[in-house]
This record gives C-alpha cells, structure tokens and sequence, in this order.
C-alpha cells in the first residue's frame, strides 16, 4: 500500500541513533529525502542510562535536522532481540500456529508474558520440513522504545527486528546476486552474521561488537570510554599481522593490536556458523563477503576478513536501488551509508511486501495509540457535555428565580397550592401501585403461549421416539394420558383447573388442546360438554388434585410437570420394547431445552428430568404406562 506523506525510520542501535525520513515516489519506489546520526557513547549501551540518552539524541536530531514526519517505524536493536531458526514437520496452516507457540515457549528464554515476539515461516527446507523464524524482545525494551518515540512527538506504526530489516533491505539492494552471500553487520554491541542463497535466509547475532576494542583499550591506555572512542575513530586499524612493522603512535600501536585481537574472536565465531549453515542448514559455503555496521569501516577490516576468510568483500550499499533526493549531500552520506542497513529495511516495509515482515509491537501500545487518536474525540464530547450543564444551570437559574418572584406575589395561596401538592402525589403513588399491577398482568399475558411451546415440544419427542422404535413388523404408539403440574390456584392459558375439597388444585390440559397437539390420538372421541372425561381410558385423563408431588410449593410458579405416558406394548414381539421405548423418551426430554436433564449419564437425581415410577403393562388393552416428572428449565410464572 502506498504512502503519498513521508515517514520516519530509527534503528536504535547501541552505539550510534540513526534516523531517516523517506516518501513513496508515484512509481512506488522508496526514496530518501533527508537522514541523521547521532553518537550515544557508552550510555547507550548502559540498560540503566539508556533511555534517558536515547530521548536527548532523538529530540537533538529531530531539532536540528528539520525532519517533517511524525509516523514512523522503529528498529529494536540487534543485542535486545533473540532470534532462533526452527524446522517444523509438514503440517496444515492450522496447526503451525499450535506449534510454533509450543516451540517458542521451549526456545525462548524468557517467560512469553514478558516478552513480545512474532514469527514468519520462511518456507520449506531440502528435507521438506518448514523453516519458521522466530524472534523476542522483552516488553519492558519495546516500553522504552515507545516512550523515547512519544516523548518527542513521534507515533510508532510498527517494531521490527534488526535482523529482519537486514534482511529486507540486503534482498531490495542485491536480489540479482548469485550464488551464497554472506553479510556481516558489525555493531557496537553485537555483530550479526546473514546468509542468503536464493529464496533461503539465515542468521545469527554473535556477542562481540566494536565497544570491546574501545573498552580493552581505555583499560590499557588508562582514559576514559569517550577519549578512547574518538582515538579508536580517529586513528584505529586492524593489524595486519605477521612481519608488518608497528606504527609510532603509541595508540595506533594499542588500537592495531586489540582490534585484530578481537576481529580474531569475531572471525572465529563466524566460521563456526559457516560450518553450522553448511552443515545443519544444508547450505552452500558462501561466494562473497558483504560488511556492514558502523565498526565495519575501521581501516583494514575489509583485508583481514579477505585473509582470513578467503572471500571477496565488499562494503554492503542499502541505497544502492533506493532513490536519492536532490538535497541529500551523496558525499556525506556515503560515509555512513553502511551503517544505514536497518534504516532502509524498515523503510521498505511501507511501499512494498518485503520477504520478512515481522512487528514487535505490544497490544497495550496498539490500545494506548487507538485511545489517544480518539482523544480530540472524548475532548470535544466533555466540552460539548460542559456547554450543556452550563446552559441548562444558566437556564434553571431563571426558571427558579422567575418560580420565586411568582411565589413572592401569590404568598396567600402557598397552602391551597401545597394541598394540591399532596393530593398530586398521592395519585401518583396511586398511579405507581396501578402500573405494578398493570405490569404483572403484563407478565403473565407473554406467558400464555409457553404452555402451547411445552406441548409442541413433548409432541415432537413422542414423533421422534416412534420413529425411533419402529421395526418391520413393529409400529409404536405413544401417547400422554395425564399431565398435570405441582400445585397451582391460578388459571393458565390453555389450561382449565378443577378445585376438589383439597387446598391447592392441579391444572388439567384442555382435551381438545391436547389432542390438537398431538398428546391424545385424534381417533378418540372426546367427552361432550356435560359428560364424564374419565371414560375416555380406564383411567381418568385429569390428575389427582389431591398431588402427591413434593415439589416446589411456591403457587405463583410452575416448576415441575407430571406426565403418565401410555402406548401400545409389544413385549410379546421384542421383549425390552417398553422399557426402550420409555427410556427413548426419557432421554429426548431430558436433552430438550424446555427441561433441565442430567449433566452426567451417572445416576439420575430427583432434581432432573426423570421417572417418577415403574412401567406397568396392561395386558387386558396390550398397552403399557409410566410416569415422568419434567424439571423446567425456565419456571412459568402464573
């Protein structure tokens, strides 16, 4: 996606702070129109005094270098990030996540919650398993980072990784390159060593950098770490070895030696991550040598790693396809071109889809950034808000004093208006008490339909439970011969209620109701009005309203059903028919959402859907029976 404005780039390194302000050209190419460097010394790579020097070089470079952009993109120097090649077997994309989380908390070596990490699958190695970059920084590290960026008036859109800025930037500039190339990026802190052939990349951050040449050197010539930087800039080389003759300078001497005593260390380190590239990563021996990084360019390195490497080498150019505005001094910025690597990277990362795309940045900066672009928002809604109370006081303050003047004049009629006052409020106590009554009626009218949902429900279980019976030769029928709820004394929608000479009655379902839905056989014939609606079977289809039930003796709620099923018996066919075709029914009421079943299949409880009885046969009709006491989920309220 292109970007019309411009926009920062940092890398945060540990030794220098550089910072560049880049734009899209309509081509779509990247193009610098102005860049800055500024030297931390030993505080910046001091945890403890680090932020506070890195908010002053940034304020510095941002003060004096007329930068424009505000938007920019961060690079977490390379001695904070942990990065690690892993080689997962060939799975499905929604799996890799699974593991890649499962390999992080085993490879990185801190707890995940302390840290922010990402990851990118790189593609598929020789042996067809899956190569998966992975890369950490502590939170706290990103924390400092966004506070140094905020101080000064920047915005964070992204945090990327100096190995993968590297990378991106090395793949923009030489990706017509052949064969194996190798790229050393020398730091102040630690040195990363980069492979690339063809669509493959690997790397790793070695723990030696140029800050031990000045640190081994202020100890020996006993000064301070900044006297012996600027000497170490000035007037330092890597010895040659061998019979070379050593300079006057005293300090040349020092510096000579210390450095090759440590490109030594370094060098050594390197080889032995050729041979872990060649050997473990199944790559090839490297072809060329590109330098990089700010230590690179101390005189005679470039030899000495030709020496000992036996490689061309060449100094790496991240502006080598990158465009140069015209304002830019190109013989400036050729001295310090090589350090500009990461820079470039992160700049790519806006025009173009770069081959690593990594972003460290922490949801609680993403939040903090979403809270304060809303924040002219929330000001505007407060000020809005204000104006408002101030308008209503302003206008209550005239009401009032217009209500006092009125009362001033009307003094003699303050207690007939007073009278008034308490009979108004007495009707509307009177109106409260009626709109309580008004909404339990209200209740109780979206209720009435419950009754014909429960019904359909238990018409539906016995379809279900007859079609799972049936057999070639075997044709079930069930059908509900009582159904009654524990005691109520209120009438129900669908329901008609016969009061004995106990206390409290059972409701009975209305027969034609119950036939209409299903729970009767439509080839009964029902009672006329006047007649008795215990002949319908032998026996009576209405409930005891004496209810034997123990449940829930609240009166205003309907908690508990009791059902007596009956169907035709085929036990002289299949002999645990009956007992198959109940628990058949059982078990579709209990997993209905009308009714609360077991939440185990252990034992049922009596607080559950379940049989209240035994199944009886009746062979004298070839039918059988048993009761079901149905738990509501949902109590109807009466």
């Amino acid at each position: 996606m292109l970007n019309a404005k411009s926009f920062l780039c940092v890398d945060f390194g540990a030794s220098n702070l550089k910072l560049a302000e880049f734009d899209v050209t309509e081509a779509g190419a990247l193009r610098l129109l102005r860049y800055g460097v500024k030297s931390l010394g030993l505080a910046g790579a001091q945890p403890a005094a680090r932020e506070g020097v890195v908010q002053r070089g940034l304020q510095e470079l941002i003060g004096t270098k007329a930068f424009v952009a505000r938007n920019c993109n961060v690079c977490a120097p390379g001695f904070d990030v942990f990065n690690k090649f892993v080689k997962l077997p060939p799975v499905d994309a929604s799996k890799a996540t699974q593991i890649i989380q499962y390999e992080a908390q085993q490879n990185v070596p801190f707890p995940l919650e302390e840290v922010v990490w990402d990851y990118q699958i790189l593609g598929a190695m020789p042996s067809g398993d899956l190569e998966v970059l992975l890369v950490a920084v502590k939170s706290d590290v990103i924390e400092r980072l966004f506070r140094s960026a905020e101080t000064t008036g920047l915005r964070l859109d992204l945090v990327d990784a100096s190995p993968a800025a590297l990378c991106n930037a090395f793949r923009y500039n030489y990706g017509d390159v052949e064969g194996c190339s190798m790229l050393l990026d020398i730091g102040a802190k630690t040195s990363t060593v980069l492979f690339f052939e063809k669509d493959r990349f690997y790397c790793r951050s070695i723990n030696i950098g140029a800050n031990a040449i000045t640190q081994e050197f202020a100890a020996e010539a006993k000064m301070p770490f900044v006297e012996a930087e600027k000497i170490k800039i000035a007037e330092g080389f890597v010895s040659l070895g061998g019979a070379y003759e050593e300079p006057d300078n005293p300090h040349q001497a020092a510096i000579s030696k210390i450095a090759r005593q440590v490109m030594t260390r370094l060098h050594i380190q390197v080889n032995q991550t050729i041979q872990f590239y060649r050997s473990q990563q199944g790559g090839k021996a490297p072809e060329r040598l590109f330098l990089s990084g700010g230590a690179s360019i101390m005189a005679y390195t470039a030899q000495f790693f030709a020496e000992k490497l036996n490689l061309s080498v060449e100094y790496f150019n991240p502006f080598r396809n990158v465009e140069i505005d015209p304002s830019v001094n190109l013989e400036e910025l050729a001295r310090v071109a090589h350090s500009f690597g990461e820079v470039v990277g992160l700049g790519l990362r806006n025009p173009t889809r770069c081959p690593v795309e990594l972003n460290l940045m922490p949801k609680s900066i993403r939040k903090k950034q979403q809270l304060n672009q809303k924040k002219p928002y929330f000001i505007a809604a407060l000020f809005s808000l204000v104006l408002a109370i101030l308008a209503m006081g302003w206008f209550f303050d005239k009401v009032a004093a217009a209500r006092q003047a009125a009362i001033d004049q009307r003094s003699g009629k303050v207690t007939a208006l007073k009278a008034k006052e308490t009979q108004f409020k007495s009707a509307v106590r009177e109106r409260d008490n009626t709109k309580k009554v008004l909404d339990q009626f209200t209740d109780w009218m979206q209720e009435r339909f419950v009754w014909i949902d429960l019904v359909t429900e238990l018409r539906g279980a016995m379809e279900k439970t007859q079609l799972a019976m049936q057999r070639p030769g075997l044709r079930p029928a069930l059908w509900i011969e009582k159904m009654a709820s524990d005691g109520m004394e209120t009438e129900a929608a669908g329901m008609m209620f016969d009061f004995g000479e106990e206390e409290v009655a059972s409701p009975k379902m209305d027969l034609r109701m119950m036939q209409r839905y299903g729970l009767i056989p439509k080839g009964v014939n029902l009672p006329t009005e006047g007649s008795d609606p215990d002949s319908i079977y032998p026996d009576s289809i209405y409930p005891d309203s004496s209810g034997s039930s123990s449940g829930s003796k609240d009166t205003n709620n309907v908690e508990w059903i009791n059902l007596t099923c009956r169907g035709v018996s085929w036990a002289r066919v299949v002999p645990d028919a009956d007992s198959v075709t109940a628990q058949t029914f059982l078990k579709l009421l209990q997993s209905s959402p009308y009714f609360v079943g077991p939440e185990t299949n252990s034992v049922a409880t009596t607080n559950v859907t379940h049989f209240s009885g035994q199944i009886t046969q009746n062979d004298s009709a070839g039918t059988f029976s048993f009761d079901v006491r149905l738990k509501l989920a949902q109590p109807i309220k009466l």
